[in-house]
């Protein structure tokens, strides 16, 4: 099953949360699981997209308390390890979408970058040439759709 993970700060803007909304119901409509940190902002936005569309969501969260999840996360992971759980994040996606974001999320794109993952970028950080470009879900979803053509989400 496409595991697709979300990436994106705590904290975000009105039209970055409507951009991980509609992220969320897209990676559910075909029928991938979202993973994500689990928390709050693009995490909980992208969720929510997720549940309402039928989805299935991962939230692997950084302390011991899986009560700390969003209401939209299906299965909480407990890490206890603060930001170091980001290479869980990054490790359990095939594919990473990155929706702004803030330095945990600068973070998972490098991590992401380091081991081969394919990163799909939406107003976030311009870091590497590897990195895909694109200005909405919909356009991060072609680029989705490219990528597995190609066999590169494995």
């Amino acid at each position: 099953m496409l595991r697709i993970g979300v990436i994106g700060g705590s904290v975000c803007r009105e039209d970055a949360a409507e951009t991980a909304y509609q992220v969320g119901k897209k990676i559910a409509e075909m029928g991938a699981v979202l993973i994500s940190g689990g928390l709050t902002g693009i995490m909980e936005y992208s969720a929510k997209g997720a549940k309402e569309a039928g989805g299935l969501t991962v939230g692997i969260l950084p302390g011991g308390n899986e009560k700390t999840a969003n209401k939209f996360i299906d299965i909480p992971i407990v890490t206890d390890m603060g930001h170091a759980r980001n290479i869980i994040v990054v490790r359990s996606s095939d594919i990473i979408i990155a929706i702004e974001g803030s330095l945990g999320t600068l973070s998972e794109i490098a991590l992401g970058l380091k081991i081969g993952k394919p990163i799909i970028g939406i107003n976030t950080y311009d870091v590497d040439e590897k990195i895909y470009r694109a200005e909405d879900a919909d356009a991060a979803f072609e680029i989705v759709n490219t990528i597995i053509a190609q066999g590169k989400n494995k």
